[in-house]
């Protein structure tokens, strides 16, 4: 389980976060933090609005160096620049599935 840090002492599932990008029909998702309440967020494919989506807190950016790293630490995910956003069709960071 990864903890949000800003998620108010939500957690989610890794497993989870897996199945949600390999239904995406990518193998990554981008960061995509917005500094907005969710209904303004201009990145739904995004990791931010996801993990938004799972908490309570939905109205505070819930990415963050500390949670990417925890990703990349379960050794499922790799931390990775240059993934194009399937919203605003430019680069941007991301996890890739391992």
């Amino acid at each position: 389980m990864i903890n949000l840090p800003y998620g108010g002492g939500s957690q989610f599932d890794e497993k989870d976060l897996i199945l949600h990008i390999r239904t995406s029909g990518r193998d990554y998702i981008i960061t995509g933090g917005c500094n907005c309440v969710l209904k303004d967020h201009t990145k739904p494919h995004s990791l931010d609005f996801w993990l938004r989506s799972k908490t309570r807190n939905n109205g505070v950016r819930q990415t963050c160096q500390e949670l990417i790293d925890d990703l990349v630490a379960t050794g499922l995910f790799v931390k990775e620049h240059g993934l194009m956003c399937p919203d605003s069709r430019r680069p941007c960071s991301g996890v890739r599935l391992a």
